[in-house]
């Protein structure tokens, strides 16, 4: 039994500071309180994260255990009984119907435990899992391997930040990865390449020798930096694997042109909406008069005529209906930057025109523009060859003149 504190000893604790109520334990167990405390490691784990642990080889080593013992508490009715008050996100529920999608080749958690150097003893606690899913061998080096901090990142973030810059102004793109499952057709992996992994912007900073593997698969070492400031040193048919298995992942492409818009998709192309140029219904004296060359051009990434549905009811389009006479599909481009290089080559004819809207308040619309039709359609033209710089709009004339 724990020597009891005399009031004399609690008294001075306290002036230091020191809690010494008994914990609250709410009348549980000691087997509860494990249970509840190893679910709190998982609550955490989400907090920070945004997401509930995953199973995967690719994953961290910590995260699939937090992964197995989510499982092995969803599988007891016992744990879920006690975790009934706790479970604020549902956790248990998801992981109910994520589980039938578990993967086969889980490896058991005497092999995730012994990775961390840790030997487990126990028997029949859900805190300590036991035997989930066997594997014949323990991993092998063609694995994604763990990674730890990148010690050498501020080199590499000035990169990072205008590889994301490159993205926001289309001067690089993302397009499927490509790979296939051990197929040696996949895209060799290069110095310098970029992908998106789960998520994160994946630099191939390294490339070791060539070797071959004990399965007589030509291999190589990587060296692989994340934007989070992390690396690790994969071989390069385990980031191939990574990349195949996340349905989500892409490669980053250099920089280029690329296809704004597309007369013919590719199959990799990433459709991104239209760029759509209306004419206006309007019966205000000024729009009535000039109304063949007055334009509203703008980008969505949706459809044209569920976006004008309700014209006459939004200032934006005047408080009129509109008819659309010109739209033109993208492909792979940053909507908001196109949208900007349009109004901003254009700015020089923004219309001015105020107007009431139905409560009476003032409004004055910022989209259209005193440009005729077949003016748009060369600037559009000369932003799918790269040559929009080279000019500037005229209002005088109504033409595209040098800059």
């Amino acid at each position: 039994m724990p020597e009891r504190i005399s009031d004399e000893d609690r008294d001075l604790l306290g002036e230091l500071g020191v809690d010494t109520a008994p914990a609250d334990s709410g009348g549980r167990s000691a087997r509860e309180q494990r249970i509840v405390a190893g679910f709190e490691e998982i609550e955490r784990f989400v907090e920070e994260h945004g997401r509930p642990p995953e199973h995967g080889e690719n994953r961290d080593i910590f995260e699939r255990l937090y992964a197995v013992r989510l499982d092995r508490l969803c599988e007891s009715s016992e744990c879920r009984e006690i975790l009934k008050e706790f479970d604020t996100r549902g956790l248990l529920a998801a992981s109910a119907q994520a589980k039938k999608d578990l993967p086969d080749h889980e490896p058991s958690d005497e092999e995730l435990l012994a990775s961390l150097g840790v030997e487990d003893s126990a028997e029949d606690d859900v805190t300590q899992l036991v035997h989930v899913r066997s594997r014949q061998e323990i991993k092998t080096a063609e694995e994604v391997a763990r990674r730890a901090p990148c010690k050498d990142f501020d080199q590499f973030k000035p990169i990072f930040d205008q590889v994301q810059r490159d993205l926001e102004t289309g001067e690089r793109r993302t397009v499927k990865y490509g790979g296939k499952l051990n197929d040696s057709s996949s895209p060799d992996i290069k110095k310098g390449d970029w992908f998106i992994l789960e998520g994160q912007k994946v630099l191939v900073a390294g490339v070791g020798e060539e070797f071959v593997s004990e399965y007589d698969r030509v291999n190589r070492r990587l060296r692989v930096v994340y934007d989070n400031g992390t690396e690790s040193e994969p071989l390069q048919r385990s980031l191939q694997r990574a990349l195949y298995e996340d349905k989500t992942s892409r490669r980053i492409t250099e920089p280029g042109p690329g296809p704004l818009f597309a007369d013919m998709e590719e199959e990799d192309d990433l459709a991104t909406g239209y760029v759509y140029v209306l004419r206006s219904k309007s019966d205000h004296p000024f729009v009535a008069q000039h109304r063949d060359v007055i334009h509203k051009i703008g980008v969505t990434g949706g459809d044209v005529k569920s976006r004008i549905a309700n014209a006459r009811k939004d200032p934006t389009y005047l408080l009129a209906d509109v008819e659309i006479v010109a739209t033109f599909k993208l492909a792979n481009v940053n909507r908001r930057a196109l949208e900007a290089l349009l109004q901003k080559f254009f700015g020089s004819a923004r219309l001015d025109l105020q107007l009431k809207d139905r409560f009476g308040s003032q409004v004055e619309p910022r989209e259209w523009f005193l440009v005729p039709l077949p003016v748009i359609d060369e600037a559009i033209n000369k932003i799918k060859d790269g040559t929009i710089g080279d000019f500037r709009y005229d209002p005088e004339s109504a033409r595209l003149a040098p800059a």
